[in-house]
């Protein structure tokens, strides 16, 4: 159990960094997207330091820090659903498969780090 959680967890640690990333530099598809689903300009860097901090999270978890990374996961869990949610209200649907692919990985990352700590 704990090899998968390791995987998916380090995958979505990668995916979300990666994404804060694109979102404190703020990258042309980051702006392209966040108009498209009518997010302020103003939002993208506090979003980019969730998405860090869940990824932070995830790798003190990795490392020991009890429950720290069932947090993280969980944080991520809601936040992607804001996304998708975001995507739905706007009708944006062309690109709705990366929050949905990154809600869908911090679902698993949360399932798997709840059921390896028992």
């Amino acid at each position: 159990m704990f090899t998968a959680y390791l995987i998916v967890a380090i995958v979505t640690i990668v995916l979300n960094a990666g994404a804060a990333i694109a979102d404190f530099v703020y990258a042309p598809f980051v702006l392209q997207n966040s108009a498209a689903v009518d997010v302020p300009r103003s939002w993208i860097v506090p979003l980019g330091l969730a998405k860090a901090a869940g990824a932070a999270g995830l790798i003190l978890g990795l490392f020991g820090v009890p429950y720290l990374g069932a947090a993280a996961a969980g944080g991520l869990v809601l936040f992607y659903i804001g996304a998708v949610v975001a995507h739905v209200r706007a009708r944006v649907y062309l690109n709705i498969v990366v929050p949905g692919g990154l809600l869908a990985l911090a679902a698993a990352a949360l399932v798997l780090d709840l059921a390896q700590a028992r």
